[in-house]
């Protein structure tokens, strides 16, 4: 099966965030959701903020970006990301929030320094979550360079190729008859596992089940 989709993100880190940045996640969202045929969105990203990366910022553009990327990361289609060269800022942001991580072999992650520390975005929740906090305590505090192996180990990274494209081709094979729905229901319940207790996670859990036994019992000739 062929990667090529109709819809796509491609996000450069290099570029200030901007209300542009919002828009293009959002549009990539709204026109997954869409198309019904659409089982993938590739996500492109690259690139990392230069020194002035924080002119023009303000608390209103910020939580507009970081609703854009919940948006994304609770998208019904599985979302890939295609990294490659230092990904930082807006790139390692979204990057963070997507279902499956194809890298090539040059890869970089690191957080922004804005002069004094990291910047404190989502991202540090998103890495912590992720990969434990105490793990990579040096990316989170002072913005040392994650490595394309160190991004295999921690998790963030679930392949490193020379062959992006045929990755990428690959993963579509694999979800392919995957239904988003169902798919948006099993990444919630993930997320959910890192701060719900068993007991309260229980009957979510079971919810999903008799959905999915009342879905294949539909189909059952």
């Amino acid at each position: 099966m062929s990667a090529e989709t109709a819809v796509a993100l491609r996000v450069d880190g290099a570029r200030p965030l901007s209300m542009a940045s919002v828009a293009a996640v959002e549009a990539a969202c709204v026109a997954s959701d869409s198309d019904k045929s659409t089982t993938i969105l590739p996500v492109y990203v690259t690139g990392t903020p230069g020194e002035d990366w924080t002119h023009g910022l303000d608390v209103a553009l910020v939580t507009k970006w970081e609703r854009s990327l919940r948006r994304l990361e609770r998208l019904g289609v599985t979302t890939v990301a295609v990294a490659s060269g230092d990904c930082g800022g807006a790139a390692l942001d979204v990057l963070l929030a997507t279902d499956y991580r194809i890298a090539t072999p040059g890869i970089r992650l690191s957080l922004p320094v804005d002069g004094e520390a990291t910047w404190p975005s989502m991202a540090i929740f998103r890495l912590a979550q992720q990969a434990g906090g105490t793990r990579l305590r040096r990316a989170i505090l002072f913005g040392a360079h994650i490595d394309a192996d160190e991004s295999v180990a921690a998790g963030l990274v679930d392949e490193v190729t020379d062959d992006p494209a045929a990755a990428l081709a690959a993963m579509a094979e694999t979800v392919s008859g995957f239904s988003g729905r169902e798919l948006a229901i099993r990444r919630q319940l993930m997320f959910d596992a890192a701060t719900t207790s068993f007991e309260d996670a229980l009957g979510r859990h079971l919810a999903a089940c008799d959905r999915a036994m009342r879905r294949w019992a539909a189909k059952a000739p």
